[in-house]
């Protein structure tokens, strides 16, 4: 079995999942042979496994880190919200129906079979199991059936060590309350505290790490500096979801030669880095908002991925977004939905999920109706059955007309994760003039892709190509995680974790 070590926060946003990425790639570049555990998540921002298996996608980056084949057994429980109190449950990447809070909270200790059993499949197959736990591990009300914290590291024996981030301030009583309120035995497992996201002159830090060691004996493992990495985000806490106005930046070459991308901010968003590559093009301006007029200014409208298709859609018509899209479609901008976004863009949706919303434990905006009118700009029928679509798909894009047939022949990979089946499509995309829709995540990653969409806008603006010398995701990305690496090892006592991984502190 491998040796273990578990990675828990403060609280939610402390930097978990992307110093655990980065303790994973420094072990994976000393050599030896890692991968990343979370034991329940809960996220909309997921990915899909080879073998067609659903994970978070911070458990995805994880892997990428370490070097390995994304795998369910990485995250044997998500939970994806379809309301305000329930979530769709999936089990070893599966998904196996809608819960309400109260009835998973009563129901989970059964499942610790399963994540005990994905855990020793990923323990046989490593030297190393870098575990990340959930939020904080001191909700009193929650110890009790804690399957992912401190439940958790006693289960496989795993140290633990402490994550506070300094950023909001407060850090030093988010670390001794958090050891106070832990039991003794919980307490001991605790190897090391670590400081996150630090701006300034450690200089002046440095007394309040001597100082604190007359409240707590634990040791500081290091200080890690606030550091600006590209790399995917829990999608709970991601600033770039804070809603925005409008757009508010010119380009390199005047304000009105900015491409001017705007993605609709939906109540039930998911998979939004699906458009993480256009934030590296200078000269394009990407926003998530909830403002009908940025979406009239945009030079291109996305609808994205949403876990509650019916709801978002009379969502967007209540809010106006219809008429804002049409508007934009008129003026000639370009208009892309991803996954359920498509769905919205076709002439109806229909189907068990569309009558039987309110009993899913989505909230009082469930709709009650059979049937829901989509906005009509593509001519594809959309029909919710019980059967979840799940796969990973890669080849040569095909179907493409209109303004985007310079796409077709180009090669693109991805994922889909659907409920719906949506009929009338021929190809991986299906267009309407300057209107595309699709199911694929992970569509625009590839630069050619993106290159290619940038260069029909480039075009209607009249500029030169916006796009020249620009990485593919995957590539930025594994530059961003060595970034990452370099940063860890020069911030935290390696030496030490090394001996905390064999038991010997």
């Amino acid at each position: 079995m491998a040796r273990n070590l578990m990675i828990q926060g403060t609280m939610s946003g402390a930097g978990k999942s992307i110093l655990t990425a980065g303790i994973l790639r420094v072990l994976a570049q000393d050599g030896y042979k890692v991968a990343p555990f979370k034991s329940q998540n809960m996220a909309l921002n997921s990915f899909v496994t080879r073998d067609g298996r659903e994970i978070g996608r911070a458990q995805a980056l994880q892997a990428f880190a370490a070097g390995m084949e994304p795998s369910a057994d990485m995250n044997p429980i998500l939970l994806k919200p379809t309301g305000q109190t329930a979530s769709q449950v999936i089990v070893n990447g599966l998904p196996v129906g809608d819960m309400r809070a109260a009835d998973y909270f009563g129901k989970k200790k059964e499942f610790i079979p399963e994540i005990l059993g994905a855990y020793e499949r990923l323990s046989e197959r490593s030297d190393i199991v870098v575990i990340e736990g959930a939020g904080s591990p001191v909700e009193i009300n929650l110890r009790e059936n804690d399957i992912v914290n401190m439940g958790f590291a006693q289960m496989v024996d795993a140290p633990v060590l402490l994550v506070g981030n300094i950023d909001p301030g407060g850090v030093f009583a988010q670390l001794l309350g958090t050891v106070q309120l832990m039991s003794a035995q919980e307490r001991a497992r605790v190897k090391g505290l670590i400081i996150n996201k630090f701006r300034g002159d450690k200089k002046l830090l440095d007394p309040g790490l001597s100082m604190f060691k007359e409240y707590c004996d634990i040791p500081f493992v290091g200080v890690v500096p606030y550091a600006d990495f590209e790399l995917e985000e829990e999608d709970s806490l991601s600033e770039k979801l804070a809603v925005s106005g409008g757009f508010v930046r010119g380009g390199s070459a005047g304000a009105g030669n900015v491409i001017r991308i705007a993605v609709v901010r939906l109540p039930y968003i998911s998979n939004y880095t699906d458009f993480d590559i256009f934030e590296k093009v200078p000269d394009a301006e990407l926003i998530y908002t909830d403002s009908v007029e940025a979406v009239k200014a945009a030079d291109m409208v996305i609808l994205p991925g949403t876990k509650n298709t019916s709801n978002d859609l009379k969502w967007l018509q209540e809010k106006g977004f219809d008429k804002a899209i049409f508007e934009a479609r008129e003026k000639g901008s370009l208009i892309v939905g991803i996954c359920g976004g498509f769905q919205m863009l076709g002439q109806r949706i229909t189907g068990e999920d569309v009558a039987a919303g309110a009993s899913a434990g989505q909230d009082n905006r469930a709709v009650s109706s059979a049937e829901l009118k989509g906005l009509g700009l593509l001519p594809v029928e959309t029909v919710f059955m019980d059967e979840k679509t799940l796969v990973q798909n890669e080849g040569v894009l095909g179907g493409a007309s209109g303004e985007f047939a310079s796409l077709n022949g180009v090669a693109y990979r991805g994922y889909e994760i659907h409920m719906g089946q949506s009929f009338g499509v021929a190809g991986e995309v299906i267009c309407d003039g300057n209107v595309l829709g699709t199911y694929i995540h992970g569509f625009f990653d590839s630069a050619e892709v993106t290159g290619k969409v940038l260069d029909i806008i480039s075009k209607k603006k009249g500029i030169g190509s916006v796009c020249d010398g620009r990485l593919d995701l995957w590539t930025y990305r594994e530059r961003e995680l060595d970034k990452l690496a370099v940063v860890v090892r020069n911030s935290l006592d390696m030496d030490y974790i090394y001996r905390v991984i064999e038991g010997k502190a």
